[in-house]
């Protein structure tokens, strides 16, 4: 029975809690994507933890939890994730399983990664430069180096043996220092030691739980509209988003798909470059930002704010055949006396949809809002839908009936306590 969390806008919409939750009564947790370049903010009952590569069942002790082939693994990171992890839960080597097949982000993808965007001076994208991209660009294109390969530690000194010379080439081309072939090779070997007890095949425990209908939480990193395909193209990260790519990055069937949960904020953000149609570049911008405590988990960068768009929210409902939402930070709108809802989009006039625009485009379409009052109450201590203020019932139950498709979850605080359950 595998329940699929992804994030329905731009990333950073409270997944990491959402995953948390619904971890604590799974049988398996698994990341099948993406890098260290997102993150997830998991706070329990051991304290508060920015995971980036960890799954997060790994804090249920009755959870196995799985790192598969789609996701990029930075040793260092996630080295220093699971000497964090360690000291607050007992032995979980055998919970743990990591992929043979996961590509490696080298040294020399993090340098180039940083030389490409400032090469591009003021057509940047805004990465993270933590080599994501030319990892998964080297993995395409035939060059890239997996955790397999560290297994035979001679294997891949005769990888960085033809590899390291190109690198160094468009390195030293573009203004940066060469590296060291026996550096690299020693430096990477003695991080990989640290990972290396939980590197086994992930393929055959998966599909046997998925077999035998054990309950499977797939966590998504970052969120659909920074799909390489069909989020807003090139202001996007490298790997795929949507909910059908745990066939390729985690080898489970599509059939095995019980629940598709999308997870949105009661507005939108957005971290970096690119297009954001209803974006609030003013008081009540920065109000949502400081209110929200609006800042990347893993840069650090302040989140650009706006309302809730619900015309690219309906088609992430759509791409990926979504069940239920999960609306999250609900009280950071409580002291807002107007609250604005994106409902279509008009271009030069028209009407146009999200899916009609490139990134071009969307950047110049007009937002078509409907307002609605505040609700102006806490809702940080409300247990139940019918106890929250009639104007956010109201608020929520428009969404649900846009989207065609329930809030089944609304969070209202970052613990776990701090839960809807909207049945």
């Amino acid at each position: 029975m595998i329940h699929i969390i992804i994030g329905a806008q731009w990333g950073d919409e409270g997944k990491g809690k959402i995953v948390d939750l619904l971890s604590q009564k799974a049988n398996v947790s698994v990341r099948f994507h993406g890098g260290n370049n997102a993150g997830h903010t998991i706070v329990n009952n051991y304290g508060k933890f920015p995971l980036h590569l960890m799954p997060a069942g790994i804090f249920n002790l009755r959870c196995k939890t799985f790192i598969t082939n789609g996701v990029i693994i930075d040793l260092e990171v996630l080295g220093i994730e699971i000497d964090t992890i360690k000291k607050v839960l007992p032995d979980f080597s055998k919970r743990l399983f990591i992929s043979p097949r996961c590509h490696v982000i080298m040294p020399y993808h993090k340098i180039l990664d940083k030389l490409f965007e400032e090469a591009k001076g003021k057509a940047k994208v805004g990465t993270t430069g933590r080599g994501i991209s030319t990892t998964y660009a080297d993995k395409v294109s035939y060059n890239g180096i997996r955790l397999c390969d560290f297994l035979r530690p001679e294997q891949l000194k005769r990888r960085l043996e033809i590899l390291l010379p190109l690198k160094n080439k468009i390195i030293v081309a573009l203004g940066g220092k060469k590296l060291i072939l026996e550096e690299v090779y020693k430096d990477e070997l003695k991080k990989f030691e640290k990972i290396k007890p939980f590197v086994k095949e992930t393929f055959n425990p998966l599909f046997k739980a998925a077999n035998e209908n054990k309950k499977i939480i797939f966590e998504g990193a970052q969120g659909v509209f920074l799909d390489n395909d069909w989020g807003t193209y090139p202001y996007v990260t490298a790997s795929s988003m949507v909910a059908g790519n745990i066939n390729i990055a985690g080898g489970i069937p599509t059939k095995f798909i019980k629940k598709i949960i999308g997870i949105s904020k009661a507005y939108t953000t957005r971290v970096g470059e690119g297009p954001f149609p209803t974006e609030l570049n003013d008081e009540t911008g920065e109000k949502i930002r400081k209110i929200g405590a609006e800042y990347g988990a893993t840069t650090g960068r302040p989140r650009r704010c706006g309302w809730l768009d619900l015309e690219m929210l309906r088609f992430a409902v759509q791409l990926n055949g979504m069940t239920d939402i999960a609306l999250t930070k609900l009280d950071v709108l409580d002291d807002f006396k107007k609250i604005s809802i994106c409902v279509s989009y008009t271009l030069n006039g028209k009407k146009i949809n999200y899916v009609d625009c490139d990134a071009n485009q969307l950047a110049k379409v007009k937002p078509i809002y409907k307002n609605f009052s505040g609700w102006n109450k806490k809702t940080s201590s409300v247990k139940k839908f019918n106890d929250l203020p009639v104007n956010a019932k109201k608020y929520i139950k428009f969404i649900e009936k846009f989207l065609d498709i329930p809030v089944s979850i609304i969070s209202v605080g970052p613990e776990r306590n701090q839960t809807i359950f909207n049945k």
